[in-house]
Formats: structure tokens, C-alpha cells, sequence
């Protein structure tokens, strides 16, 4: 196939578009004998933007095979781009490049105290070391992950030690997401000035205004989490659950009033299977997010923040054409272009 060519309504205008990827990039100038795989919606590729492909369970080894099937999931359901914050290993040369498979970015294994996170995943460093085995893998990857906080009771990184950890990963060309699910926690992040904090379970509402000014976003993973919530109702009373609950109850709220503030929002899954972004999608919009903010969290939003335009002229070919307005009916893509490349449609 030569130069593919895509027209219809673009989002998040609403324009009409007529698009041609040449070398890979978006152009609107017309390219002779290029052949329209695509006509209707045109929503910039899709991005999940917290994401742990490659490993079954907790505390497996990165299987490049696995890896390779959860990219090929994220892809069938019109994710060009991921963001991996946290691998079970270093990933392969290909993680990211394979013309087949999505765009990506991560942030290498994840990084945690010692007597936290699950065993057998990401490295461990004493307090004094933390900011610069940060700094180290965001040199590396782009991206750096510190695990802050864990159960209740556990000790949560010192907001000196977690701004030094920002300090040296900006030094070092890079941002830092953090894993912060406790309230205690999510005020030392924010108070660090962390580029991404992931969930933000417990997060006080009186920082979102905060978060926003100072470009802290937030990706709530609000479907695996209310996935936990609904598991844990009716478990038996115990501390963990009733901190799960305390907090997990209030987090649709708590994503629809970070994007009310102007929080820059992104969508992630966390879970298996792969692929269903477009149930973080709905579990924002049934949380109070419009639509319209809750689509851009998975696409033009996420593509903004990571680096990556829209549907205009230069920004890399990435598109997914829907029937329908995805805005009220986000279904099965009727085709995914990638890198300037027709990838798939629906089955």
C-alpha cells in the first residue's frame, strides 16, 4: 500500500479533515494516487497512558512474547501510543519502534523502598539513593517511576527526598510519575512537584488547583479502581479494605473535579486484559467527565502531554476512524492507522 489517506469529521474540532500520510506525517496538501482506507470520525490514535504490558501476574518476568500480544490487544482496540510507567524489565529494542505495535514511553522498572511494592518487580534503593537511580533510569527511558506509598502504616517517601528525586530526574532531561495512594502521599507529591502522579487515591480536592498550576496531571485509572471498590464491598471488615473504600468511593468525583479544575487528566488502564481503554473512557464519563474531556484523555490530551500532535499538518500519522461519533458511541474502530500505515480494522 502507498500513501493512505483518511477524511471525515476530526476531533476535537469537529472539522472536516481530509488527510494524507506522507514520510509518516499528517499532511493536508493532496498526494496523487493516495488511497482512502478510512471515512467518518477521526480521533487522533488512541493512548493508554498507564499501562504494564508484558507479564501475566504481579512479580512475573518480562515475557517478550506476552509483551508482544498485550501491544497487539492495546492496538486492535485503536491505542497507537502507550505510556509503561513501571516494566517488569528492561524492555527490548523493539518495545515501541515495531511498525506493527504501538508508540511507546515508560519508565523502565519501577522504583521502590525496600519492604514495598510486589517482589520480584522493579528495584529497591534506600532513601538516600532514590533520587538518583530516578535520575538514572529518566536519562535512560525519558521516564523515571517511584513507588512512594504503599499499605497503611507503611512509610511514605520524605517530600525533601522525593524533590530532590524531581530536581535530578529534570536535570536529567526527564519527568517522574509517582504510585501514591494515600492521602499523606498525594500531598507529598504534589508538594514535590512530581510531573504525573499515578492514581491519586486519597488526593485532597483543595491541590487539584495546585496540580494544575504547576502542570502535575493525574491519571486516576479510575476503572481498575472502581473494579477494586466493587470486589472489596462486601469483604470482611479490616483496615486495608475500609482504606480502599474510604478513598476509592470518592475517586470518580475526584477525577471529574481535577478536570472541572483544569488538571491535565490522562487514561490508563492498569489491568488485564489489555486493550480497553475505552473502559477508563466510560468510567470517566459516568463519573461526571464530558465526553468530550474524557476522549481527550485518551487521545488528544495523552498525545499533547507525551509529545505527540493531533491530526494536523507535521505531527506523527496516527489516526482511528469511527462510524459513529465516539463521543456518544465509542466502539470498535473501523480502521487504525499507525505511523502513516493502515494497521487494522474490526475483525
Amino acid at each position: 500500500m502507498g500513501v493512505v489517506r483518511v477524511r471525515g469529521w476530526g476531533l476535537p474540532s469537529g472539522e472536516p479533515l481530509d488527510l494524507y500520510a506522507d514520510g509518516g506525517r499528517w499532511t493536508t496538501d493532496p498526494v496523487r494516487n493516495a488511497e482512502l482506507v478510512g471515512e467518518g470520525w477521526l480521533l487522533p490514535g488512541l493512548v493508554d497512558a498507564h499501562t504494564h504490558p508484558g507479564a501475566v501476574k504481579a512479580g512475573d518476568p518480562l515475557d517478550h512474547e506476552v509483551l508482544r500480544e498485550d501491544l497487539r490487544a492495546h492496538v486492535a482496540a485503536g491505542v497507537t501510543l502507550v505510556r509503561a510507567p513501571g516494566l517488569a524489565g528492561e524492555p527490548p529494542e523493539w518495545f515501541g519502534r515495531d511498525d506493527d505495535l504501538p508508540r511507546a514511553v515508560h519508565a523502565g522498572p519501577w522504583i521502590a523502598q525496600h519492604g514495598q511494592f510486589f517482589d520480584g518487580w522493579g528495584r529497591r534503593a534506600e532513601l538516600v539513593d532514590l533520587p538518583g537511580t530516578a535520575a538514572a533510569q529518566a536519562e535512560s527511558s525519558g521516564w523515571a517511576k517511584i513507588v512512594i506509598d504503599w499499605w497503611p502504616g507503611d512509610p511514605i517517601v520524605p517530600v525533601d527526598v522525593l524533590r530532590e528525586a524531581v530536581a535530578q530526574v529534570h536535570a536529567a532531561g526527564g519527568r517522574l510519575a509517582v504510585h501514591s495512594t494515600h492521602t499523606a502521599g498525594c500531598l507529598v507529591a504534589v508538594e514535590a512537584g512530581v510531573d504525573s502522579l499515578e492514581h491519586g487515591m486519597g488526593l485532597d480536592p483543595e491541590l487539584l488547583h495546585r496540580m494544575a498550576a504547576q502542570g502535575t496531571a493525574l491519571t486516576p485509572t479510575l476503572s481498575l479502581i472502581n473494579a477494586g471498590v466493587a470486589r472489596l464491598k462486601d469483604g470482611p471488615p479490616d483496615e486495608k479494605r475500609q482504606w480502599y473504600l474510604t478513598s476509592g468511593e470518592v475517586h470518580g468525583a475526584l477525577t471529574a473535579a481535577a478536570v472541572e479544575a483544569g488538571v491535565t487528566v490522562l487514561a490508563g488502564t492498569d489491568s488485564r486484559p489489555h486493550g480497553r481503554i475505552s473502559d477508563e473512557v466510560r468510567a470517566m464519563v459516568a463519573a461526571g467527565v464530558s465526553p468530550h474531556e474524557a476522549l481527550g484523555a485518551a487521545s488528544w490530551t495523552a498525545r499533547d502531554y507525551l509529545g505527540l500532535g493531533g491530526l494536523v499538518d507535521g505531527a506523527p500519522a496516527d489516526a482511528v476512524v469511527f462510524k459513529d461519533d465516539p463521543r456518544k458511541h465509542l466502539g470498535k474502530p473501523e480502521a487504525v492507522i499507525m505511523r502513516g500505515k493502515l494497521i487494522g480494522g474490526p475483525a
